[in-house]
C-alpha cells in the first residue's frame, strides 16, 4: 500500500495531550455497559450538532440519565442546551435502549472485527451513521476505524488527497475516504485527533 506522510507536524506537548485523550478511551473500554451506552448516546447527539454541546448534555445527564429519563424529559434537557434536534435525539436515545447492554451486545461482533461491529451499529441503531458509529467505537477504545467528518474531509481536500468534497457520504465513499487515511500508517484513533487538532486547534473526543 502506498504510504502517505502528514503535511504538518505537532510538537511534543500537543502529542502528549493527544496520548492522554487516547488513554481515556482505553479506560472507558474497561468500564461497563452503562458507560458504553452513555457514550453511544453522546455520539447520537453529535450528529448535525457541535461536539461541545453533546459533551455538556452527557455530563449533565450522566450514564443513568440516558437510561432513566423518559422521552419528553430527555427532549427538554437536550433543548435546554440549545440542541436544534431535541425531539429527534430524545427519540433515538429511547429507541437505542433496546441495546442498553451494548457492551455485551457488541462482544461477538468485535471478536470478528471492528468493521463488523460498526456495520451492526449502523444497521440496528437509528440515528447512527458510519461517522457516528466509528466515533462511538473510537471513544470506547478501538483504534482501527476513521471518523470521517467535515473537518477530516476539509483536510483531505486541502492537501489534494481528494479532488472534490462529496455532497453525500454513502458507505462506498466512506470506506474510500477511510482507505486514504489508512495510508498514513498511523492508528486511526490517533490520526483523527491529530487531524482534528490541526484543523480546529481543539482536542475533544
Amino acid at each position: 500500500m502506498e504510504k502517505l506522510k502528514l503535511p504538518f507536524s505537532l510538537d511534543n506537548k500537543e502529542l502528549a495531550l493527544i496520548d492522554d485523550r487516547l488513554k481515556e478511551f482505553k479506560i472507558l473500554n474497561k468500564k461497563g455497559s452503562n458507560e458504553w451506552f452513555s457514550e453511544l448516546c453522546f455520539c447520537l447527539l453529535t450528529a448535525n450538532s457541535k461536539a461541545q454541546t453533546a459533551i455538556k448534555i452527557q455530563d449533565y445527564l450522566a450514564p443513568q440519565g440516558f437510561i432513566d429519563k423518559n422521552e419528553s424529559q430527555l427532549a427538554e434537557i437536550i433543548r435546554s442546551f440549545g440542541h436544534r434536534f431535541h425531539n429527534t435525539k430524545a427519540k433515538y436515545i429511547v429507541l437505542a435502549r433496546k441495546y442498553i447492554d451494548i457492551k455485551n451486545v457488541l462482544k461477538e461482533y468485535l471478536k470478528i472485527s471492528t468493521e463488523v461491529a460498526r456495520d451492526f451499529l449502523v444497521k440496528n441503531i437509528k440515528g447512527l451513521g458510519y461517522k457516528e458509529a466509528s466515533h462511538f467505537l473510537r471513544n470506547i477504545g478501538y483504534s482501527d476505524v476513521a471518523i470521517i467528518d467535515r473537518h477530516i474531509i476539509r483536510f483531505l481536500y486541502k492537501y489534494k488527497l481528494i479532488e472534490y468534497i462529496p455532497k453525500i457520504i454513502n458507505k462506498k465513499i466512506y470506506l474510500e475516504l477511510e482507505a486514504i487515511l489508512k495510508k498514513f500508517n498511523i492508528a486511526l484513533d490517533k490520526l483523527d485527533l491529530i487531524l482534528w487538532y490541526h484543523m480546529t486547534g481543539k482536542i475533544l473526543k
